[in-house]
């Protein structure tokens, strides 16, 4: 195996733990509500939301120790906060206490959606750009799988406890990861920005290319990071374009319903008329589909292009979640409606899933690369977070907006989806085998 894919998939290893850890409260949703006999807005906000406000922050800061001390050593502390955050949360004798941990386990999972992203896009060439910075989303959903497959084996391994190895388990992957990633080198085009290490830089890509190609690659980025400042600011003028194109496809990419779907699976399922001892068992179907479609996903991405995986998404959304409103709407069976969600997930991975990291990492300039991610998935992560504290008011068998009866959110997803056709139509450049350099000058001109 090529050095360049052994240090892309450990640094993708960031994104298992960050699939594990914010779908493996799934299993511990209802049991928690029960012990702490909680409200739904205190449910949605210290217990279910927590983590996501700890990955908004996560994830808005996350650019900071990127440019400042490195993408490595970042990604590193990264895993001792997963470590720190599984234990403390699996101990937690109250709501409280488990919502900072989950809180703290949030702030490394939005770290790790600026740092990974940004870190392989920077050490790989750009043929294999997009499978390999996809390999953070294909992590992302093998940890998603895995976490709703430990969740329905630990069901009834300790009764009323069930729930602490559930969210406790992850330190071991965790431990492991923070061991794993010192063995990466740091990013060249950091080292050629922050360092001036042209050398440590050259020995890094010279990994990756022949020497000539080598030499050509660091000359490619001095000229590109010569054209600007030092001190150049994120939020200008110049970089209007990205900006928005960053934000619109995170957008997106959580008013499909993702995070909401994921997050809420096992309830979801149970209104669907599923009963609550198989929703656990039916929850690993969604993490199976999510994890097929993704592998899908990542082998298309540098064929086809982001664009085409986006219209074939766009459009499974569109077709799935109108569906799964009239089922709803109608009181179709379960066994309907739970194969539409299915063919939803298979668009999301083939589509946003594949997409949304690699896109973010690419369309901003070196120098402002690090900040730019975490533009793109701070967005990302204030949505799922607004979203996730908002559904228990709209999904509460007593107090609920819409009870048992979720069809309005559904069919208001739909409609997203036609406005995320209409964006990857009108405003969505291409990026695939495109040097980061040359991106520069297409989409900044």
């Amino acid at each position: 195996m090529k050095a360049v894919q052994k240090w892309s998939i450990t640094v993708a290893l960031a994104g298992f733990l960050f699939g594990f850890d914010t779908v493996v409260i799934s299993g511990a949703n209802l049991p928690v509500k029960e012990l702490w006999n909680l409200s739904p807005w205190f449910h949605g906000l210290f217990i279910m939301s927590m983590a996501l406000w700890g990955t908004v922050l996560g994830s808005l800061t996350g650019g900071i120790p990127c440019d400042k001390f490195g993408r490595k050593k970042t990604l590193f502390w990264i895993g001792i906060l997963y470590f720190v955050s599984a234990l403390g949360s699996a101990l937690s004798p109250d709501p409280y206490l488990f919502s900072f941990f989950r809180f703290i386990g949030g702030v490394g999972v939005g770290a790790s959606s600026v740092a990974a992203p940004t870190y392989i896009s920077e050490i790989t060439t750009a043929s294999n750009r997009g499978k390999l910075v996809a390999l953070y989303q294909f992590n992302l959903v093998l940890g998603i799988l895995i976490a709703f497959f430990s969740n329905y084996l630990l069901e009834g391994f300790q009764g009323e406890n069930d729930w602490r190895w559930m969210v406790g388990v992850e330190a071991i992957p965790a431990f492991l990861y923070t061991l794993l990633v010192l063995t990466v080198p740091e990013s060249p085009r950091w080292l050629l920005h922050k360092k001036k290490d042209e050398e440590a830089a050259f020995e890094v890509l010279n990994q990756v290319y022949d020497k000539t190609e080598t030499q050509q690659k660091i000359d490619a980025i001095k000229t590109e990071l010569a054209k600007t400042s030092d001190d150049i600011k994120l939020f200008t003028k110049r970089f209007k374009k990205p900006l928005v194109l960053a934000f619109l496809i995170a957008f997106f990419n959580q008013l499909s319903g993702i995070n909401f779907i994921l997050y809420y699976a096992p309830e979801i399922l149970v209104k669907a008329g599923l009963a609550t001892e198989d929703s656990l068992l039916n929850s690993i179907s969604i993490g199976v589909v999510n994890l097929i479609f993704t592998f899908v996903g990542v082998g298309l991405i540098d064929r086809l292009g982001r664009r085409t995986l986006m219209y074939i998404g766009s459009l499974g959304y569109i077709i799935s979640l109108v569906t799964v409103a009239w089922c709803f709407y109608n009181g179709s069976s379960p066994a309907v409606l739970l194969t539409f969600i299915l063919i939803f997930i298979a668009s999301h991975a083939i589509g946003q899933g594949a997409v949304i990291w690699v896109f973010i990492s690419e369309i901003f300039p070196n120098k402002v690369r690090a900040y730019g991610q975490s533009w793109g998935t701070g967005t990302h992560w204030v949505f799922a977070a607004l979203i996730t504290l908002l559904t228990p008011v709209f999904l509460d068998g007593d107090n609920g907006v819409f009870k048992d009866n979720p069809w309005p959110i559904f069919a208001f997803f739909a409609f997203m989806m036609f406005l995320q056709l209409l964006f990857t139509k009108f405003m969505m450049p291409e990026t695939k085998g495109i040097s980061l350099e040359e991106l520069e000058e297409k989409i900044l001109g």
